[in-house]
């Protein structure tokens, strides 16, 4: 695996403006702003600052960058990142200028920058000193680049943040987004390999090392005990592929775990994350058309996000029990590959037809969902590029949500917005399940074009055996087609920031 992503050396400060020495000192700005709160700027760029809000160069447009020069103060120059209107400012909003700047930083050669929270706005030092870390994390990351002839890749050193606030519980908001920020971009860089480099043993090699070094309790499952445990669905997806399966499954333990005293009992909540690892998925003998068919080795940001979001969730000691599966293989249209027609019987015995073998993570979720039931999940979330019908419906910004009761949805749907990872809910209802019958069969594995989304949500409900469930479609989100300010082309690492701040905030659903 390439190095794709450094961290920065992360330090507060408080010193004044003029007063911050490094190579690059960023400010939000806002649209309209006239930086009052930072009269001696205009002076200090000998009035490039007013002339080039006179001339509609500097509007705070979100993520519209300026650059100028000053003197007098110790930093060699000044950008100012737009954030848009001052009362609509959010802390992912907040997480993208940080990320934008910081690329623009590394773009120029810069590998020293500061960057200011600017008071007067409903971001607190906390959410600001994590997301500011988080983005700058995010931003010190290169995608997957094999070419030899290319340049070293400049990497920012150090980072100042100026935040106010109350010392400690900043520092413990600082701490919170480097873990937050390396995790995503370890899931990010797993995504990006091409998948001769990331085959489902290499994968498992790699999330043992992660596990290990974060703490994790790991277990292995190869394909003999994979088969011991009838994982049917599983095992019919591996059959055409030279490469043989694997099962990742993870435990975090923390010291103290919260309480739930519901109907279940007065035990602890155990949260079940389950991650569709599909190395490179070329549709089996429904093959995928040629074109694109080379991004199909992301088909496992499912199962690094949840990789990586086990990771953060143990570093910060969430304190919640959490066990995670991930079913790793590929789907290919080798000779012994799965037919449409066959018949497979899952590991619970559920008997599913295949109809189309191009909706084979469905197939690998059925049984990992099951299982994580049987390590003891109270509440689970799978994580999978599940249907372009998904991507369809919200396009490249929004995660499909889907899931039992609205109450579970709407915590995972709250995680997701505090991590800056976009989503919506979409319905689950039992009318839906017509349209995957089957008539020789418990249910076929796809339901046709018709709320294809929806769909394949309600083929793993249907291993959930009724516990609070959410799916989470990232199909449009697990990858970015184009470059923004504050995105590269590549892999996004969607939902770990999200499933980590679902654990760490385990007081807000123990009791669901």
């Amino acid at each position: 695996m390439l190095t794709a992503h450094q961290t920065p050396a992360i330090a507060l400060t408080t010193k004044s403006s003029r007063d911050i020495e490094t190579d690059l000192l960023i400010f939000p700005v806002f649209e309209g702003d006239t930086l009052t709160d930072e009269a001696d700027l205009d002076g200090a760029s000998g009035g490039e600052v007013a002339s080039a809000r006179t001339r509609g160069e500097l509007k705070g447009t979100a993520f519209d960058l300026f650059f100028t020069s000053v003197r007098g103060w110790k930093a060699s120059r000044v950008a100012l990142v737009g954030v848009g209107s001052r009362k609509d400012l959010s802390p992912d909003r907040l997480r993208r200028a940080a990320t934008a700047g910081a690329l623009a930083a590394r773009q120029r050669c810069l590998t020293n920058i500061a960057i200011v929270h600017r008071p007067g706005t409903d971001v607190t030092a906390q959410e600001a000193a994590q997301v500011l870390t988080e983005g700058v994390i995010l931003a010190n990351f290169d995608g997957a680049s094999y070419r030899t002839t290319d340049p070293p890749r400049v990497w920012l050193d150090t980072v100042q943040l100026r935040v106010g606030g109350e010392p400690a519980a900043v520092e413990r908001a600082v701490e919170r987004g480097r873990v937050l920020g390396e995790c995503t971009n370890l899931s990010r860089t797993l995504s990006n390999e091409p998948s001769n480099a990331l085959t489902p043993r290499v994968f498992a090699e790699r999330a043992t090392a992660i596990a290990t070094d974060a703490g994790l309790t790991l277990e292995i499952l190869d394909e003999t005990r994979i088969a011991e445990l009838k994982m049917g669905l599983l095992l019919g997806v591996a059959r055409g592929s030279q490469e043989p399966p694997r099962v990742v499954v993870l435990r975090h333990e923390p010291k103290k775990a919260a309480g739930i005293g519901s109907a279940r009992g007065p035990t602890s909540p155990v949260l079940g994350l389950v991650g569709k690892g599909i190395t490179f998925d070329a549709g089996g003998i429904s093959i995928k058309p040629a074109e694109n068919m080379d991004k199909m080795k992301d088909d496992m940001s499912g199962g690094a996000a949840v990789l990586c979001a086990m990771a953060a969730i143990s570093r910060l000691q969430a304190p919640v029990r959490c066990v995670a599966v991930i079913p790793m293989t590929e789907n290919m249209p080798g000779g012994r590959a799965l037919k449409p027609g066959d018949v497979l019987t899952s590991a619970e015995g559920k008997t599913v037809e295949v109809l189309n073998t191009d909706a084979e993570g469905r197939l690998v979720l059925g049984d990992a969902v099951w299982y994580a039931r049987q390590l003891g999940a109270t509440h689970l979330v799978d994580v999978a590029t599940l249907t372009g019908a998904c991507a369809v419906a919200l396009g490249k910004t929004t995660t499909g949500l889907f899931g039992t009761p609205d109450s579970w949805v709407e915590q995972v749907r709250r995680a997701s917005e505090r991590a800056g990872d976009r989503s919506w809910q979409l319905p689950v209802f039992d009318d839906y399940k017509e349209l995957f019958k089957s008539e020789i069969a418990d249910f076929g594995n796809t339901g046709g074009r018709a709320g294809g989304a929806i769909t394949g949500a309600l083929f793993i409900k249907e291993f959930t055996g009724d516990l609070p469930w959410v799916h989470m479609d990232i199909a449009g989100t697990a990858w970015a087609e184009d470059a923004k300010p504050y995105q590269p082309k590549g892999a996004t690492g969607v939902g770990v920031r999200t499933l980590a701040e679902l654990a760490l905030d385990v007081e807000a659903w123990a009791k669901l």
